[in-house]
């Protein structure tokens, strides 16, 4: 679509708490994320901002007074299922104390709000100084099609970016990766009558549990500064033909939890250097990430936050796909909220986080 744009003198405050109430209000569950981007496309134009929407993004600018680095916050429209164990409506904002409740108060939608009033800010105020802000909030994050890795490649040159979850507007500088391994143990199919005959005789079960035993003893000896051990954890096992039948053909899924420390090659690298059972990567495209030594972007958020506590995160995001920018993951919400009944977001670390990405910003681009 067009950029739309309105004119700047026609533009009027916009309130975050507001905002995030007409979004969490617009169910978006990942793959059904149109509307909710309507919304934010209509948001952004009659904040007279210039704004963008394709299959892969809603896009909004904000240009400073002179050529400079582009800084990206980065976010995303969709929410999980609803799920169970609800007392409130899912999706009718109810407002209690300082809290927000509603699907995606937390995840991520609190963060949409903040980076849209943020750039209405910067956009205003007319002090952003060089470069630009670029806010870009995606689809389908909380799948495997996330829109994100089409996004990217779009928006032109990056130098920075702000990843925006639940971080409780801590400063997460380390993230977790995801790989997930298939262990396949091979045997000899025989009837279990005559398991035991034959000194060469493989069971393919036995051989799958003496390496999900050598699991927790692996990966050990490279441990990350804030994000410790890798986790190797089996969440699903295959095997048999029938009740009297060895089976040829044992399986187990891993769902392994990577640090920086260890690059997915090396992963799998390791497990097949010790491991008997062929092992089978099924995906290892959310790799690892970590803010670079000497990040710019985190002195500048150390500055205008000195509060902030830096940390590893254990969740996955898509700043698995802008780990090649200096570049920091930072939200308001409590990350432990997310995909609960009963989500909800405190409204005063939403506001800080408007000011957050506004303060941030200007100091990046200064």
């Amino acid at each position: 679509m067009p950029p739309a744009t309105a004119d700047s003198a026609d533009t009027a405050p916009i309130d975050e708490v507001e905002l995030l109430t007409r979004l969490v209000s617009v169910p978006s569950v990942s793959g059904d994320e149109t509307a909710v981007a309507a919304l934010v496309q209509e948001v952004a134009a009659g904040l007279g901002l210039q704004v963008t929407r394709d299959d892969a993004a809603v896009v909004i600018e904000v240009c400073g007074a002179a050529p400079g680095p582009t800084l990206a916050l980065v976010s995303h429209l969709d929410v999980v299922p609803v799920g169970q164990g609800w007392t409130r409506a899912p999706f009718v904002p109810t407002v209690e104390d300082d809290r927000l409740y509603g699907r995606g108060a937390c995840d991520a939608k609190a963060s949409v709000a903040a980076m849209i009033c943020a750039a209405a800010d910067l956009a205003q105020s007319g002090r952003l100084a060089r470069g630009r802000v670029l806010v870009v909030l995606g689809y389908s994050e909380e799948t495997r099609d996330t829109s994100m890795p089409r996004a990217v490649p779009r928006l032109g040159p990056l130098d920075a970016a702000i990843i925006g979850e639940p971080t409780s507007l801590q400063l997460a500088v380390a993230q977790r990766g995801l790989m997930v391994v298939e262990l396949h143990a091979h045997g000899e199919q025989r009837h279990a009558a005559y398991a035991a005959d034959g000194g060469g005789y493989r069971n393919a079960v036995f051989q799958l549990a003496r390496d999900l035993c050598a699991l927790p003893n692996l990966l050990q000896d490279k441990p990350h500064p804030l994000l410790g051990q890798p986790t190797l954890t089996p969440t699903m096992l295959e095997a048999g033909v029938a009740r009297n039948v060895a089976p040829p053909l044992a399986k187990a899924l891993l769902d392994l939890r990577t640090t920086p420390a260890w690059p997915h090659a090396e992963v799998g690298a390791a497990l097949r250097a010790v491991l008997e059972s062929e092992v089978v990567v099924a995906s290892e495209r959310l790799a690892p990430c970590e803010t670079p030594s000497g990040s710019r972007l985190l002195l500048a958020a150390q500055k205008v936050r000195p509060q902030a506590q830096c940390y590893g995160s254990p969740t996955c995001s898509d700043w698995v796909f802008l780990r090649h920018l200096d570049a920091i993951k930072c939200g308001p919400g409590q990350s432990l909220r997310s995909h609960t009944p009963d989500e909800f977001v405190e409204l005063s670390e939403v506001r800080a986080a408007r000011r957050f990405y506004v303060e941030l910003a200007q100091e990046y681009l200064s």
